[in-house]
């Protein structure tokens, strides 16, 4: 059975936390609003941007227009070379690992627009190592599944072989809405003890702890779910 291992960008993949802040300070500065504290600003990283700025600002804010100054800023940004999104230690050397692997598909579930995805995969020289790549511009947000459930069906995957990794809370309940095994990553945006009670099965504090969960289970030629082949259940 196809086994799909579907990935979060900002706080799982990249880092890019000193970018979102200074971007989301540049859009509530050019509407006059109260910059949000940075704790507050990464808590929202991970939704589609006008769900982010309804949870800073309420409904009744400038939603639609700070996040058109969000994403002026953001793109601007990119090119700074003082706002760089690298890549998380180990991640890169984990990516093109399980891209190798023939017995699993690769996938991307993220907040992130369509454009910075292919930005991303552009930089890093991923081009089509992944089965399925689920943006802001193809579904609803996070928590939503609506993002997994069409990552399962472009992949030819069951619920039982999928597995989502991410930083927020916002993933794990995606995953656990869409009925796949969760993996909470520790270096994110929210804490270990959040991402449990959202869902996960484990947290990992390293690429090398994440990489460790597929190096040895499903190597092996073990039945059953993801969660029980990841040794969860």
């Amino acid at each position: 059975m196809v086994k799909l291992v579907v990935f979060d960008v900002d706080g799982t993949l990249v880092d890019s936390q000193h970018l979102i802040v200074e971007a989301q300070r540049r859009a509530f500065s050019e509407h006059d609003l109260p910059v949000p504290p940075r704790k507050e600003a990464l808590s929202v990283v991970g939704l589609s941007l006008p769900d982010a700025f309804r949870r800073l600002v309420g409904e009744a804010g400038p939603i639609e227009s700070l996040s058109h100054s969000y994403r002026h800023a953001f793109q601007a940004l990119r090119i700074d070379p003082d706002y760089e999104e690298p890549l998380f230690p180990g991640m890169a050397e984990l990516v093109e690992r399980l891209h190798r692997r023939e017995d699993i598909q690769l996938g991307i579930a993220t907040g992130k627009s369509r454009r910075g995805v292919d930005h991303l995969i552009d930089k890093h020289g991923w081009d089509r190592w992944f089965a399925t790549i689920q943006t802001a511009d193809d579904a609803p947000s996070k928590p939503d599944p609506t993002m997994l459930h069409q990552a399962m069906r472009e992949a030819g995957a069951e619920p039982s072989m999928t597995i989502m990794i991410g930083d927020t809370t916002y993933d794990m309940m995606m995953a656990k809405g869409a009925g796949v095994a969760a993996v909470g990553v520790g270096w994110g945006y929210h804490s270990p003890g959040a991402l449990f009670g959202a869902g996960a099965v484990t947290v990992v504090d390293s690429a090398t702890s994440l990489g460790d969960l597929f190096s040895g289970s499903l190597d092996a030629s073990r039945t059953g779910s993801m969660t029980e082949r990841l040794g969860f259940s």
